[in-house]
Formats: C-alpha cells, structure tokens, sequence
C-alpha cells in the first residue's frame, strides 16, 4: 500500500491534472506504477481524459529517461559515483544496467524499461556510450506506452483502492519481467547466430 506521504503528494499533485501525472513521473521519487495508478482513479473519477493521463504517462516518464541519458552524455560515470545518491540512483543499480547495456546493446533500452532492477538506471551508461539520441527516443517511447497503458488501466479497475496497486502490480510485473528477460536471450542468440553465419 502507498504510504501516507505518498498519497499526499499524488493528492497535491492530482489537482493540476496532466501536469501533476507527468511532473510526479519526472521527479522518479514515486515509482511509475504508483503514479500511473493514481493517474487511473483519476480517470475512473472522471477527473482526467484517459488519453490526457496517457500522455502524461509517456510524457514525463519520457523526459525523466532523457535527463538521465543526458547527465550520462556529459557527466559521465564520474558524476554519477559522486551525485548519483541524489537522484535515488543506487550504485548497484548503475552497475547493474552498464552490464546490461555492455552485454545485449541497444536493444536493452526497450526491454530493460520491464526489469525493476535496471529500468531507473539504463539510460545512463545508453548517455555515457553515446548511443544515438534518435535510437533512444524510440526505444523509450515504445516502452513507456504499454507501461503507461497498463498500470493506467489497472489504477482505473482499483479505483478508490488505487493505492493497494503495489501489491497487485507484482502479479503483473512478474511475467512482464519474464517475458523481457526471454526476449532479450532470444534477441541475443540469433544476433549471435546471424553474426556466426557472417563470418
């Protein structure tokens, strides 16, 4: 269940509508299934337009990845090491994204947006390797809207019981991770496979 202080801000922050789904993303203090779910009793009390709550989904999730994948652009891992614990960045979450990008490429960027382990954190070492910005962008957004349209609906179907969505999201989040983690080996054996038949 969300904590009081949680609920508090989504409540301050639910009065401006769009703009307060897409800033509580932005800030990455609350996790996005929280918001989103919040974003979905806002829908079910007719309080915002599904496709308002969508876009401030995508939106401010979006901007949170790009601000990260920047300070990795021109900060580099140094600045992480020394700053990372004020933007909520743990170091073996950082550690564990740089393997992730290192071993599976670019497509991780996709795929690793399902993982809890690595999703806050993947777009750093995408910023430090300089992975095209164009490449990210569709990346992101292509996993920002299944997300987004998940946990959106599922906060509408709680309704007033929207902050219970963390116990019910684990149910969800489970084979999403499995189904990410599948695709991602069988992306990487026929990359490997197809590379093999090159040479």
């Amino acid at each position: 269940m969300a904590s009081d202080w949680i609920t508090n801000i989504l409540e301050i922050l639910g009065q401006y509508g769009f703009l307060g789904i897409a800033l509580a993303l932005m800030i990455e203090i609350i996790p996005s299934e929280i918001v989103l779910g919040y974003g979905g009793y806002l829908i079910s009390s007719g309080k915002i337009s599904f496709i308002s709550a969508l876009l401030a989904g995508i939106t401010g999730g979006t901007i949170a990845q790009l601000f990260l994948y920047w300070l990795g652009k021109y900060g580099g891992r140094p600045f992480f090491d020394k700053y990372g614990k004020f933007l909520f960045i743990k170091q073996k979450h950082l550690d564990a994204a740089e393997g992730w990008f290192n071993q599976y490429g670019t497509i991780v960027i996709f795929t690793a947006r399902f993982i809890p382990i690595v999703r806050h954190a993947i777009s750093i070492p995408a910023g430090i390797a300089r992975m095209s910005f164009y490449h990210f962008l569709i990346y992101t957004l292509a996993a920002m809207l299944p997300w987004t349209i998940l946990f959106l609906l599922i906060g509408m179907q709680l309704n007033q019981h929207w902050n219970t969505i963390s116990g019910v999201a684990n149910a969800y989040i489970k084979p999403i991770v499995i189904i990410a983690i599948g695709s991602l080996i069988i992306y990487f054996c026929f990359h490997y496979i197809h590379k093999k038949r090159r040479n």
